[in-house]
């Protein structure tokens, strides 16, 4: 196995979906099949944004693509894909962070290996990456976020250094990157409500939604989130409010949501606020999934937040 960086453009021409599948030519395909069953890092060329490398997944196979001659599929294993907390650019101060694309005086080297679409990547490379990324401390920054009281107190605590594969696949340093990554693209702004609500600490009150949870082979891309204040959330869950057909429209359970209620909670225009950023708004087949699979489903013996 090896690990790999694969260039992905957001608005590539290719079938790429990094949460779920890899589009990639018949040049490329030994190199990828050598990746299966280990990690990879998604990183946006800087021509085609300002992203740099910004993710990371595990490739879990490689097939043909259907109807496609010389090109391949690689498959990304449900529940891995995880986002950047912070975009990662190619150089740090002036030095590549892929040992590949060096000369041997540490600069950057130009045109050649800097160009593949599908590079391999040293182990030492991929930590310090992630390291930059998801740091290690990414648990105790958000809990001390709006509390910098806290941070005077814990100043002499060491932060438990993690190796990077744990910290990779533990829920809860997982379910942290998630939360601050979604809850920044909709501004901390509820994304069914409108409403941007923050305690008197400063802590915005909206939380992490997955459309379609994770033990339901949801990921935790941004594409599969949406930022809810706590009664909103729960209600997704339970299928009382979903999103239709066209992205926008906010759907109801009415036979089992009081009219007040709607009217009391949901934005007034009945439709789905965006993220700041277009790329990240609710992927079109995540939002399908709960239709068909959470929304209008039976409320069983559970007290609503309504009463």
């Amino acid at each position: 196995m090896t690990k790999l960086v694969l260039l992905h453009k957001a608005d590539s021409i290719y079938d790429d979906e990094p949460d779920v599948v890899y589009d990639f030519p018949k040049p490329y395909l030994k190199a990828v099949e050598a990746a299966v069953g280990d990690w990879v890092i998604y990183y946006e060329p800087v021509k085609a944004g300002p992203r740099g490398y910004f993710a990371v997944a595990k490739i879990s196979k490689v097939i043909p693509k259907p109807g496609v001659p010389d090109r391949y599929l690689a498959l990304i294993e449900p529940g891995s894909y995880l986002p950047f907390d912070r975009n990662v650019p190619r150089l740090l101060d002036g030095r590549p962070l892929e040992t590949s694309l060096m000369d041997t005086n540490g600069l950057p080297k130009k045109g050649g290996s800097v160009q593949l679409a599908v590079r391999r990547l040293p182990d030492s490379d991929f930590a310090q990456i992630i390291d930059y990324g998801l740091p290690q401390d990414l648990e105790q920054i958000e809990a001390s976020r709006y509390a910098p009281q806290r941070r005077e107190f814990d100043a002499g605590a060491e932060v438990f250094q993690r190796p990077v594969l744990e910290r990779l696949t533990r829920r809860k340093f997982r379910d942290v990157a998630f939360s601050r990554r979604v809850r920044e693209a909709y501004g901390y702004r509820c994304a069914m409500s409108g409403l941007q609500i923050r305690n008197g600490g400063g802590r915005p009150e909206v939380q992490a939604a997955h459309i379609r949870p994770v033990e339901r082979d949801g990921s935790d891309s941004i594409r599969n989130g949406l930022a809810l204040s706590g009664t909103l959330h729960w209600m997704f869950d339970r299928g009382l409010i979903s999103v239709a057909e066209d992205c926008e429209t906010l759907l109801v359970s009415r036979n089992k949501v009081p009219a007040e209620v709607v009217d009391r909670l949901l934005h007034p225009s009945g439709r789905l606020l965006k993220p700041i950023d277009a790329h990240y708004a609710p992927h079109p087949e995540n939002l399908r999934w709960h239709r068909e699979n959470i929304f209008g489903q039976a409320l069983k013996d559970e007290q609503t937040p309504w009463g």
